[in-house]
């Protein structure tokens, strides 16, 4: 049990759910809970999504597979209870573009979070990892400078098959976002 900050800025305990384990693909990343010790504030965001208006910007190229992560991407906002009418998508030509497109769609205050879709897949030269390495940092600069979540949705691959592997990172990123979107907003009204 532990104490969390709810929407309203009252502490009161409840019970902290465990969170489900994802199938592992490999032993690349460690199991388990974190657990915050009894007696400690804590701000945990939730992926309910209610009213939260969501931008969501999204890569043409490589649209067979960024066709895909749009379409999981908006079943999952649909199922976690985010209206139709209050999700943007906006289409960019390439991942190198969607860094700006965050930006733009988080300066105007008009989102709780924006989730960014697209996919990289290696050729045979090291201009996709510019492009991903890129995409990561200006994506993360639009969070950092707006207050704004940016859900990394970006798969960066070596092939069409890790890829087509890799679409339901388009869900996780929305749940992310809303996740993050939520924390911040109990954050702001706990100050």
């Amino acid at each position: 049990m532990h104490e969390t900050i709810d929407e309203p800025a009252l502490l009161e305990e409840s019970p902290r759910p465990e969170p489900e384990q994802p199938p592992q693909e490999s032993d690349q990343h460690a199991r388990g809970a974190l657990l915050v010790p009894e007696g400690y504030a804590v701000i945990e965001g939730t992926t309910e999504g209610g009213p939260r208006s969501v931008g969501v910007v999204v890569s043409r190229f490589n649209g067979e597979i960024t066709d895909r992560m749009l379409r999981d991407a908006l079943e999952e906002l649909e199922r976690l209870g985010v209206p139709r009418e209050r999700v943007t998508v906006m289409l960019v030509p390439g991942a190198f573009e969607l860094p700006i497109a965050a930006m733009a769609l988080a300066k105007t205050r008009r989102y709780a979070c924006v989730v960014a879709l697209g996919c990289v897949i290696r050729g045979d030269t090291t201009h996709s990892d510019l492009v991903a390495g890129e995409a990561a940092s200006g994506l993360q600069l639009a969070g950092l400078e707006t207050g704004v979540p940016v859900s990394f949705g970006l798969l960066t691959v070596e092939d069409v098959a890790q890829a087509e592997a890799r679409i339901g990172k388009a869900g996780e990123a929305v749940r992310t976002g809303l996740e993050m979107a939520h924390a911040f907003a109990q954050l702001r009204t706990a100050v």
